[in-house]
């Protein structure tokens, strides 16, 4: 949403001097710097030059409240995930939105990225063939030791569960990397088993999952989410592979790269090889752009 939004109204702390206070930093208006979301959202439906959408990005069990009261003030909403905290809390936001007519964008980051988006065309247009096997993993390592005890603010409420709602790495991570395997393989999954661990003594919530995924039209997978897993700073990894034709593997490391690999003398569209090819995409954009620059790049290679 780079460069498409200007920042003019704020609600930003749960503290109403603290978030007007907060506001006023960041060259907001002091009539549009609010105390809390239930006093901008009708403030800011009454004016002229109302604001266009409305960005949550508060702790989890700050998400229905706001959302119901911006959509019902005829605002649109671009929310955090994950959408509520309870089953019930989502349902009832899902009336809300079918009521209101409005958009509600529920962010799943990850999906943005080029290399995303190409793994899932490639998909779309059959070049892996059917899908037999989904492996998927987010992997970190912040929450190793018991961090939330030292007063760290992230850890604390998301290891909470008044806060953070019923689940820990699970809800934090394991649903990126669950929404990344639906995403790009257009399965849909129809049941789950799952173990789900709490390793850190006297942590309330999960830190570590393994789930077991059956998707529609009889694909098998694996997710597994950990915030215990040391070397692992930010690690998310889908590898997608079907038959007969080819695979996304052995990792789609994301949003860096990608890699593709087609089976011995397969030939596919306009591609032909007398041996196994291998191509690798390293990308933030469309376009390919000079390495070392924070930039895009993309490369190929043959094995």
């Amino acid at each position: 949403m780079d460069d498409h939004f200007e920042l003019v109204a704020a609600a930003l702390t749960s503290d109403p001097e603290r978030s007007r206070a907060a506001a006023m930093d960041l060259h907001i208006p002091p009539e549009r710097a609010y105390g809390s979301f239930a006093e901008m959202a009708p403030a800011e439906a009454k004016r002229p030059d109302r604001i266009d959408a409305v960005s949550i990005v508060t702790p989890n069990h700050v998400h229905f409240g706001p959302a119901k009261a911006f959509l019902e003030a005829g605002i649109h909403v671009i929310c955090d995930k994950p959408l509520t905290t309870t089953v019930e809390d989502a349902l009832a936001l899902e009336q809300i939105v079918r009521r209101s007519g409005l958009i509600f964008g529920l962010t799943h980051n990850y999906t943005g990225y080029p290399v995303v988006r190409q793994a899932r065309e490639m998909i779309a247009a059959g070049e892996l063939g059917r899908i037999r096997v989904v492996q998927v993993e987010y992997a970190q390592d912040w929450l190793t030791t018991a961090v939330e005890a030292t007063g760290q603010k992230q850890a604390v409420w998301r290891t909470d569960p008044a806060r953070s709602g019923p689940a820990g790495s699970l809800g934090d991570i394991g649903t990126h990397a669950y929404n990344i395997a639906c995403f790009v393989t257009g399965l849909r999954c129809e049941q789950v088993a799952a173990d789900v661990s709490i390793f850190v003594p006297g942590r309330r919530l999960d830190d570590n999952v393994q789930v077991l995924l059956r998707f529609e039209g009889g694909a098998r997978g694996m997710l597994w989410a950990s915030q215990v897993a040391t070397g692992n700073e930010n690690n998310l990894r889908l590898r997608v592979y079907g038959v007969p034709l080819a695979a996304l593997g052995p990792g789609l490391r994301l949003p860096q790269s990608m890699r593709a690999g087609f089976r011995r003398g397969i030939r596919k569209g306009t591609w032909r090889r007398s041996r196994n090819f291998m191509r690798t995409w390293r990308s933030r954009s469309e376009r390919g752009w000079r390495a070392g620059s924070r930039q895009p790049e993309h490369s190929w290679c043959q094995g």
